[in-house]
C-alpha cells in the first residue's frame, strides 16, 4: 500500500485497521516544560534491567536527530477538519509526503489510537495527488474539487530513540522541541513534547515502562495535538454545524414549533453524515444519511401546510439527493450478504476462478460507478443550493402571522396522524387480496410514512407513540427485507444479462444467488398476511383513543373566538331634518332582520384594536 521511503522509520510499528489494510498509530504524547530528563532517563535504561512482560530486556538505541517542517492545509470551509480528519505535508531531506490522520481525542493517559496513511507527493503537489492511493482517494472524496490551502505550520527538531527488545525495535520514542509559526512580526508559538510510538502487540509490556518514564521526567499527557495547539496560538476556530434553531418539543408545542423542530433534527443528521458518507469508509454513515433524508422528505409533506411554499421544491430536491444514496446502499446490502455465502457453497471451475469473487468484483465495480456519481451531485451547485436553502428555511422558523402554524399539535396531530394510517390499512388490505410484491412494496412506503409521522410526534404525547411504532417496526423490517430481496435478484439479473461479460461458471452462480433471493421474497409473500393485523390492533387503537382525547382536550381548553362587528360610520347628513329615502320594498324584510341582528350584538370597542 505504502512504500518504505514515503513512511517514517518506524512505520513497522503501525497496526491494521480491523478488517482493512490501513495502519493505525499508536502513541503516547506528553508535554515536557525540559526534554534533558528524559535524555537522562534513556541514559540509563539499559541500566535499569526493566523486565518486559515477555521476558525481555529493554534498551534504548539513539537515532540521528531530524529538522522536520510540517505543513498543515485544509479547505476555506474547513471540510477536512469538520470530517473529522488532519491532512500535512513533510518536508524530509529530498522527499516530500503527505499524511493523513484522523482527529479521534487522546485518552487520559495521553494515548492516541488513530488511522495513519501517507504517500510520497508528487512532483507537483497536492495538485497532483491521485485518486488511488490511500491518501489521494479519502481526501477527493472528502474535499472533491475544492482547492487547498496551508492552515498551519510546524517546524521540529526530532531526537528519536528506539527502544528494543532482543535486538528487536518495538517503539520509538522522539524528543520533539516544536516551534509553532504564528505570524509575521510575532513570536512563534514553542512546544517540547515526548511520543512513544509503540507497536500495537507491545502495548500492554511496555505501558508500564511509559508510565515509569512519564512519572520520573515530570511528563504531562498532552490532551492538544500539535495541530490543535497551532490553531489555539492563532486564534483559529474550526466552525461546528450552524445553529438551526429550537429542537425542544413538548405538549404546549404547536404546529409550527413541530414542524420546525423535525426538520432542524433531520437536516443535522443529513449534514452531520455527510463526510462519512462522502469518505466511504463505513456503510452506516451513508445509511443514516439516507434514513435523515427519506424523514426529511416525510416532514415536508406531512407539515406541508404550515411550511412556506419553496418547502415543497426543496422536497423535489431531496428526492434526488435520495436516489443517489439508495442506488450506493443497495449495491452496499448485496455485498454484505454477498459476504456471508460461504466460499464452500461456490464450487471453483478448472481453470482456478472462483464465481464469488468474481461477483463481488463486479458489485465492487458497481458500487465504484454509483459512488462517483453520488460524490459528484454532492459537490455540485445543485445540492449546495439545497443544502444552503434548507439551512436558511430552518433557521427562519415558522411565519408568525399563520394561523395555521400556531394551532396546538395535540389539535393538528390526530388529522395528519389518522389520514395515514387509513392509508395504511387501504394498502394492507390490497396487498393481502393481491398477494402482488408490487403491493406490498406501496404498503411498505405507506407504514414508513406513518412511523416516521408517529416518530415525529412522540415527546407531544410523552414518547406514548412508542408502543404501536414497535408493532409497525416489525412489519416494516419483513416488508423492507422483502424489498432488499426484490431488488438484489432484479440487479444481478440485469448484471448477468448486460455487456459485462463475465465466465459462465459466474453467470451460473449469480443465477443461484437470483433465485434464493426470489426463495426468500416467495416465504415472505407467504408470511406477509399474518403480520397485517398489527397495523389497527390494541396498541393502535390505544394510541388513537389517546390522540383524540387528547385533541378534544386542548380544543376544550382554547379561549373562544370573540366575533365582533364594528359599526359603520355614517356620512354626515346636509341636512339633518331631510328625511332618510325609503328602501326598496325588495329589500325591506333583509333589512328589518339586518337591523334587529345589529342591536343584539355588543358593538367593538372604537379603539384599541387591530385590523
Amino acid at each position: 500500500m505504502r512504500s518504505r521511503s514515503s513512511v517514517s522509520a518506524m512505520s513497522d510499528l503501525k497496526a491494521n485497521v480491523p478488517g482493512g489494510d490501513d495502519p493505525v498509530e499508536i502513541e503516547w504524547q506528553f508535554d515536557a516544560l525540559d526534554l534533558r530528563p528524559v535524555e537522562r532517563w534513556l541514559a540509563t535504561l539499559p541500566t535499569l534491567a526493566i523486565e518486559t512482560r515477555d521476558g525481555g530486556t529493554v534498551t534504548a538505541l539513539a537515532r540521528p536527530p531530524r529538522r522536520l517542517v510540517d505543513s498543515y492545509v485544509d479547505c476555506d470551509d474547513w471540510r477536512i477538519a469538520r470530517a473529522g480528519f488532519v491532512v500535512r505535508t513533510r518536508r524530509r531531506g529530498r522527499q516530500d509526503a503527505v499524511t493523513l490522520k484522523d482527529s479521534r481525542p487522546a485518552e487520559g493517559s495521553g494515548l492516541r489510537q488513530r488511522l495513519e496513511v501517507t504517500e510520497v507527493l508528487p512532483p507537483s503537489g497536492l495538485a497532483g495527488l491521485g485518486g488511488d492511493g490511500p491518501v489521494g482517494r479519502r481526501l477527493r472524496a472528502i474535499i472533491g474539487s475544492r482547492r487547498l490551502r496551508e492552515v498551519l505550520q510546524v517546524r521540529t527538531r526530532r531526537r528519536p530513540f528506539a527502544l528494543r527488545v532482543g535486538g528487536v525495535d518495538v517503539a520509538e520514542i522522539a524528543l520533539d522541541d516544536t516551534m509553532i509559526v504564528v505570524g509575521t512580526g510575532q513570536h512563534p508559538m514553542r512546544l517540547r513534547r515526548v511520543e512513544v510510538e509503540v507497536h500495537p502487540k507491545w502495548l500492554d509490556a511496555l505501558e508500564p515502562i511509559v508510565e515509569q518514564l512519564r512519572t520520573s521526567c515530570g511528563l504531562q499527557p498532552a490532551l492538544l495535538s500539535k495541530f490543535e495547539a497551532g490553531l489555539l496560538a492563532l486564534g483559529e476556530e474550526i466552525p461546528g454545524m450552524p445553529d438551526l434553531g429550537p429542537t425542544d418539543v413538548s405538549a404546549e408545542s404547536t404546529m409550527g414549533d413541530l414542524a420546525f423542530a423535525v426538520l432542524r433534527r433531520q437536516l443535522a443528521v443529513v449534514r452531520a453524515k455527510e463526510p462519512g458518507t462522502r469518505l466511504g469508509e463505513d456503510p452506516e454513515e451513508l445509511h443514516d444519511m439516507r434514513v435523515a433524508t427519506r424523514r426529511l422528505r416525510a416532514a415536508l409533506s406531512m407539515f406541508e401546510a404550515v411550511l412556506p411554499v419553496r418547502a415543497q421544491a426543496f422536497r423535489e430536491e431531496l428526492g434526488w439527493l435520495a436516489r443517489l444514496l439508495g442506488t450506493v446502499r443497495d449495491l452496499d446490502v448485496q455485498l454484505e450478504g454477498l459476504a456471508g455465502l460461504s466460499s464452500a457453497e461456490v464450487h471453483t471451475t478448472p481453470d482456478g476462478h472462483d464465481p464469488l469473487v468474481e461477483l463481488a468484483a463486479l458489485l465492487e465495480r458497481e458500487r465504484d460507478a454509483a459512488r462517483t456519481d453520488m460524490l459528484n451531485g454532492l459537490d455540485s451547485v445543485r445540492w449546495d443550493r439545497l443544502a444552503k436553502g434548507l439551512t436558511a428555511m430552518a433557521q427562519q422558523g415558522p411565519a408568525r402571522r399563520s394561523l395555521a402554524t400556531r394551532v396546538p399539535a395535540e389539535i393538528g396531530l390526530p388529522e395528519l396522524v389518522l389520514r395515514r394510517h387509513h392509508k395504511v390499512r387501504k394498502a394492507a388490505k390490497r396487498a393481502k387480496d393481491s398477494g402482488v410484491v408490487t403491493d406490498f412494496h406501496a404498503l411498505r412506503i405507506r407504514c414508513k410514512r406513518l412511523r416516521y409521522a408517529l416518530e415525529f410526534s412522540s415527546d407531544v404525547y410523552g414518547g406514548k407513540t412508542s408502543r404501536f411504532v414497535r408493532e409497525l417496526a416489525v412489519l416494516q423490517d419483513e416488508l423492507g427485507e422483502m424489498q432488499d430481496a426484490e431488488v438484489a435478484s432484479l440487479q444481478l439479473a440485469d448484471l448477468a444479462t448486460g455487456d459485462a461479460h463475465l465466465p459462465a461458471a459466474t453467470v451460473f452462480m449469480m443465477g443461484g444467488v437470483t433465485e434464493q433471493h426470489r426463495r426468500r421474497v416467495r416465504q415472505l409473500l407467504k408470511r406477509l398476511p399474518d403480520d397485517l393485523p398489527r397495523t389497527q390492533g390494541r396498541a393502535w387503537r390505544e394510541l388513537r383513543d389517546l390522540m383524540e382525547r387528547r385533541r378534544d382536550e386542548a380544543e376544550a381548553a382554547r379561549p373562544p373566538a370573540r366575533a365582533t362587528l364594528r359599526a359603520v360610520p355614517q356620512p354626515p347628513h346636509e341636512n339633518e331634518n331631510q328625511p332618510v329615502p325609503a328602501a326598496h320594498p325588495a329589500l325591506a324584510p333583509g333589512l328589518t332582520s339586518l337591523a334587529s341582528g345589529l342591536t343584539s350584538l355588543t358593538p367593538a370597542p372604537q379603539s384599541g384594536q387591530g385590523e
